[in-house]
């Protein structure tokens, strides 16, 4: 049951991750590093091809290696976090519930922000 989840939740940040490429607005590079995590615990088939995956793949290596991340993709992850936090703030308007988004949307930020920062040509 867990591998199935897993590979649902895979699909689903992968297919965010391919609108990202379309659309400035989200981030490609987050959503498509969660999928890889969940296929590579989910299904080895998965993992191996999108890695290999001429549109996702380069996303994937970057990260591992730690060649970096282009600083425009972590400016536009960081204000893509924070519109979506806010967002859900506002729909849910409870604040344990906004309490527990800024926490996340800090350590996401500063984990963001840790990652080596690839030069653009």
């Amino acid at each position: 049951m867990k591998k199935i989840l897993l590979l649902i939740i895979g699909f689903i940040f992968l297919g965010l991750g391919g609108v990202g490429i379309f659309i400035p607005v989200l981030p490609t590079t987050p959503f498509v590093i969660v999928s890889s995590l969940c296929f590579a615990s989910s299904s080895k088939k998965m993992s191996v091809w999108l890695e290999k995956n001429p549109y996702f793949g380069s996303y994937i290596e970057n990260y591992r290696t730690n060649q970096g991340v282009p600083y425009r993709i972590k400016k536009r992850s960081i204000m893509v976090l924070w519109l979506g936090l806010i967002i859900s703030m506002a729909v849910t308007q409870n604040t344990l519930i906004s309490g527990i988004l800024v926490v996340v949307g800090i350590g996401v930020t500063m984990h963001l922000i840790s990652l080596k920062t690839k030069e653009e040509a």
